[in-house]
C-alpha cells in the first residue's frame, strides 16, 4: 500500500495495480479497497489502466481522526488524485459515489466520473437510512460490531456468496473493527442536501450506472442527477441491483471502458 497525506494530516492509503491512464476507485460503506476484488472489476480495469483503489479513512491502511464530516472524505480523494498528477477518472460505488460526486468540482485534473448508485435522497429526510442507523447504532454500542456490519450487508442485499467470501477473507476482522465508522457515514447521508445550482456547473463527463432491479429510490436519484449534471448519461445494468459491480462485473466494466475510451 502507498499513502498520501490529506488536508488534515491523516494518512490515506491506496493500492496501485495495472498500467495506463489512471482510474481511482472509491468504495462504499463497510468495505475497504478489497471490495473491488470481490469480482473481476479491478483486474479487468487494470488490464487497461493504472488503478488506484483507495482505503477510505478509518479502514484498511488509512488513518482516522476524532473529528469527521463528508468534507474530510472529499479532501482524502482530492489528495490521492493530486498525487497522481495526470488526468483522472473517478469511479465510486454507493457512499463512495457520494464522495466522488462531491469531490468532482475541486479536482482540476478530473476528466471523467463514474457513479454507481450514490446513496443520497432528494426528499426531505431519509427514512430508510434513519431506520438502518437506528438498528445498527445500538449493536455497535453493545460491542456487536460483526452483527452491525452483517445487518448492513444483508439490508442492502449484498449477494450471499459475496458475503461469505468477505467473511472468509483475511481482512474480515479489520472490516468488523471498522464498523464503528458506519453511524457517522449514515449521519452524513441523512443530513446531506444536494445543491442543484452547484452541480449544474459541474461539466465533468459523467456515467451514471444503475441496476435494472434496484430500488425506486436509486432510480429516482440517478434520474435527478442526470437531469442536473450538464454532461451525463444513464446506463442500466440488466439483471443487477445495488451490487451490480459484483453480480454483473463484465457488463459494468464494458460500460466503463467505453466511457473511458470516449474521454481520450
Amino acid at each position: 500500500m502507498e499513502t498520501v497525506t490529506s488536508a488534515d494530516g491523516t494518512l490515506i492509503a491506496f493500492e496501485r495495480t495495472g498500467s495506463g491512464p489512471p482510474v481511482v476507485l472509491v468504495h462504499g460503506m463497510g468495505f475497504d479497497h478489497t471490495f473491488w476484488d470481490l469480482s473481476s472489476v479491478r483486474s479487468a480495469l487494470a488490464a487497461h489502466y493504472t488503478v488506484y483503489a483507495i482505503d477510505r479513512r478509518g479502514r484498511g491502511g488509512s488513518g482516522d481522526t476524532d473529528e469527521y464530516d463528508l468534507e474530510c472524505e472529499l479532501e482524502d480523494v482530492a489528495a490521492v488524485v493530486e498525487s497522481i498528477d495526470e488526468p483522472v477518472t473517478l469511479l465510486g460505488h454507493s457512499f463512495g459515489a457520494v464522495v466522488a460526486l462531491n469531490a468532482a468540482d475541486r479536482i482540476d485534473t478530473l476528466q471523467g466520473l463514474v457513479l454507481y448508485e450514490p446513496g443520497i435522497s432528494f426528499e426531505e429526510g431519509f427514512p430508510v437510512m434513519e431506520q438502518l442507523l437506528g438498528t445498527i447504532r445500538p449493536l455497535i454500542t453493545d460491542g456487536e460490531k460483526e452483527q452491525a456490519l452483517l445487518t448492513l450487508l444483508n439490508t442492502v442485499r449484498m449477494p450471499e456468496p459475496s458475503v461469505k467470501e468477505l467473511r472468509s477473507g483475511a481482512n474480515w476482522q479489520e472490516l468488523v473493527d471498522a464498523a464503528d465508522t458506519l453511524p457517522r457515514e449514515f449521519e452524513q447521508l441523512i443530513e446531506y442536501e444536494f445543491e442543484h445550482d452547484r452541480f449544474r456547473d459541474v461539466t465533468i463527463p459523467t456515467l451514471l450506472l444503475v441496476g435494472e432491479e434496484s430500488s425506486p429510490g436509486a432510480n429516482d436519484t440517478t434520474k435527478t442527477l442526470d437531469e442536473t449534471l450538464p454532461d451525463s448519461r444513464i446506463v442500466r445494468i440488466d439483471g443487477a441491483d445495488h451490487f451490480g459491480l459484483i453480480s454483473k462485473p463484465d457488463r459494468c466494466v464494458e460500460e466503463i471502458l467505453a466511457f473511458r475510451h470516449n474521454r481520450k
